[in-house]
C-alpha cells in the first residue's frame, strides 16, 4: 500500500526518502492551499520556520504529524483530522538545554567567559546546583526529563503539574500551592503548555513571590512570562530562557544586555539527536498508516478527544 506523505522543505523529503517502503512525496510547504485534495500523512515544519497553519483547511488527511511536542497552535486549524506531537523526539535535547542555562547561571559561566575574553585569571565562588531547592512546574515528558537529570546534582526536586497528586516519589503540587513554595525556591523551571491557563502566568505577583538572587528558567512558551515583568525584576533575580513574547526579541531590548540574563534563542530541540529521532517517528508513523494501526502520539482525534 503507498502511502502519500507530503514534506514542507528539503530536510522533510530527505527523511521521507529515506524509508524503505512505498511512499508518494507531494511537496507543500503550506504557503498555499494543498496541491491534492487528500494526504494520508501531512508533515507540519517546525515550529520556529513559522509556517501559515490556515492552510490545513484546503486538506483531508488521515493524520497531521507536528514538528513539536506543544500542540496548542495547530489545534485552531486542525479541523476534525486527527494530529499527533512530536513525543519522543525532543525530550533529551530540550533537556540538556535546560540543564545548560541551569549550571551556566548557578556557576556563572558568563563571567568566566567574560574573563577569559579580557585575559584574566578569575577566581570566584558561585552559588552552584548542590542542596539547592529546584521546582519544576509542568511535569510531562520534557519535566521529567529535565527532574531526571537534576536528581544526580543532588538538588532538593519539587514537581508541579495541574493539578495536586501524589506517585511513587512523593507529592506533585498543584497551581494552589505555588504562593507557599515559591519563596522557598533557589531555582524555578517553566515546562508548561502555552495555553490560555497559563498565558502570563509567571507576572509580577509570581516573580515577587521569589526570594532574592533565585533564578527563573523558561522552557516553555514565550506567553508563559510577562516578558515586562522579567525585565522590572532581573536586578534582583537571575534569569533564563529559550523562549520568549516576541520573537525575536527586538534590537536594543534591555534582556539583551542584562548581566542576569542568559538565553538561548528557541533551540531546545535543536541538536544533531532531532533528525533522527524524527526521522524514525514519521517512519513508525508510515507503517502504522500502511498497516491500519493506530499511529504514536495521537493528541487529538476526529471525535474532538
Amino acid at each position: 500500500m503507498t502511502i502519500t506523505v507530503s514534506v514542507p522543505n528539503p530536510d522533510f523529503r530527505a527523511a521521507v526518502e529515506n524509508y524503505d517502503g512505498e511512499v508518494q512525496i507531494i511537496d507543500w510547504d503550506l504557503k498555499s492551499p494543498a496541491p491534492v485534495e487528500f494526504i494520508d500523512l501531512v508533515l507540519l515544519p517546525l515550529v520556529t520556520d513559522n509556517p501559515d497553519l490556515t492552510t490545513l483547511h484546503s486538506v483531508d488527511a488521515r493524520l497531521v504529524q507536528a514538528s513539536s511536542i506543544g500542540f496548542e497552535h495547530v489545534l485552531p486549524h486542525i479541523g476534525s483530522k486527527p494530529l499527533a506531537n512530536a513525543t519522543t523526539v525532543h525530550e533529551t535535547s530540550t533537556s540538556e538545554l535546560t540543564l545548560a542555562l541551569v549550571l551556566a547561571q548557578m556557576r556563572d559561566v558568563p563571567r568566566m567567559v567574560a574573563s577569559q575574553g579580557r585575559g584574566e585569571w578569575d577566581t570566584f565562588t558561585a552559588p552552584g546546583l548542590a542542596d539547592k531547592k529546584v521546582l519544576v512546574i509542568g511535569w510531562g515528558g520534557i519535566g521529567k526529563a529535565i527532574g531526571d537529570r537534576l536528581r544526580p546534582f543532588e538538588v532538593e526536586l519539587y514537581r508541579s503539574a495541574s493539578y495536586r497528586r501524589e506517585d511513587a516519589d512523593g507529592i506533585v503540587y498543584g497551581p494552589e500551592d505555588l504562593p507557599e513554595l515559591l519563596p522557598q525556591m533557589d531555582i524555578v523551571i517553566l515546562i508548561v503548555p502555552g495555553q490560555e491557563s497559563t498565558a502570563k502566568m509567571v507576572d509580577d505577583k509570581f516573580l515577587s513571590l521569589m526570594k532574592d538572587g533565585a533564578l527563573i528558567v523558561n522552557m516553555a512558551r514565550g506567553s508563559v512570562a510577562d516578558t515586562d515583568a522579567l525585565v522590572a525584576h532581573a536586578d534582583r533575580l537571575k534569569v533564563a530562557f529559550d523562549v520568549v513574547d516576541p520573537e525575536p526579541l527586538p534590537a536594543g531590548h534591555p534582556l539583551y544586555s542584562h548581566p542576569n540574563v542568559l538565553f538561548s534563542a528557541h533551540m531546545g530541540g535543536y541538536s544533531d539527536a532531532m533528525w533522527p529521532r524524527l526521522r524514525a517517528l514519521i517512519h513508525r508513523q508510515i507503517d502504522a498508516l500502511s498497516a491500519g494501526r493506530e499511529p504514536e502520539n495521537v493528541v487529538f482525534n476526529q471525535s474532538g478527544n
